[in-house]
């Protein structure tokens, strides 16, 4: 039993995560999972495009049953984050965590994450959108102009979508009382990320300019610290956006 067991499944909407936003913070979707088959507008970070062509991915929003403190809303991401790490290790798929919402498959793209939340006072309501490339279509003319391409569970192993939903969500059950302490969020996500050590390339956004550097550490909220040759940065999630 996990405190996330109601699941609901649609063939296609729009967004999940703006689905579940409308209803953040009432008794109907505390701990909910919304499942969409196919999203129209699955949206990244900075309102970039999800590509994700119907019965290729997992697609899901889930929202927390219980409000967290408004300034550890940073750490939600990197949660789920570990969950849906955890759950793939346990399928027998290795994968890497990449600053700042996504899991990496030898390097290329296989999952992003895009939390939502409605904040009143001192707490905050959050959800956690997830899409998971899962199987590679037949026809891949819709990631032609992807570079990097992105990859698929299906290039390790074929893996059951309910089947992976279950896992991440008992393992979002597993990591839950972790939402009381993000600094320890911060260092199991520094472990499953490969940092200190792994090499960032980042464009910052409204500039030119770009960083290269060794990757050091999560600030304390949530920023990426990085050791580049000019000197020590500190990335926020709102100024750049990572290369690979």
């Amino acid at each position: 039993m996990t405190r996330f067991t109601e699941i609901r499944r649609v063939e296609s909407t729009g967004s999940t995560n703006d689905d579940i936003a409308k209803i953040l913070g009432e008794p109907e979707a505390r701990g909910l999972t919304l499942v969409a088959e196919h999203q129209t507008h699955g949206k990244g970070r900075k309102e970039r495009s999800w590509i994700a062509p119907p019965g290729s991915a997992l697609t899901f929003t889930t929202a927390l049953p219980e409000p967290v403190p408004a300034a550890n809303l940073w750490a939600v991401p990197f949660w789920i984050g570990l969950a849906v790490y955890d759950a793939l290790y346990a399928m027998g798929i290795r994968t890497q965590l990449q600053w700042p919402n996504d899991v990496l498959i030898d390097g290329k793209k296989a999952a992003g994450i895009l939390c939502v939340s409605r904040v009143s006072g001192s707490a905050a309501w959050v959800a956690c959108g997830v899409g998971l490339n899962v199987s590679r279509p037949a026809e891949s003319k819709t990631y032609a102009q992807i570079e990097p391409p992105p990859a698929f569970l299906s290039d390790v192993r074929e893996v059951d979508r309910a089947e992976l939903l279950d896992a991440i969500l008992q393992r979002a059950e597993n990591r839950y009382e972790m939402l009381r302490a993000p600094e320890t969020i911060a260092r199991e996500w520094e472990r499953a990320a490969g940092i200190p050590g792994t090499r960032y390339r980042l464009s910052l956004d409204g500039s030119n300019e770009r960083l290269e550097g060794d990757a050091i550490q999560l600030s304390s909220g949530g920023e990426l610290v990085v050791d580049c040759r000019d000197g020590r940065h500190i990335i926020s999630q709102a100024d750049a956006r990572v290369l690979r």
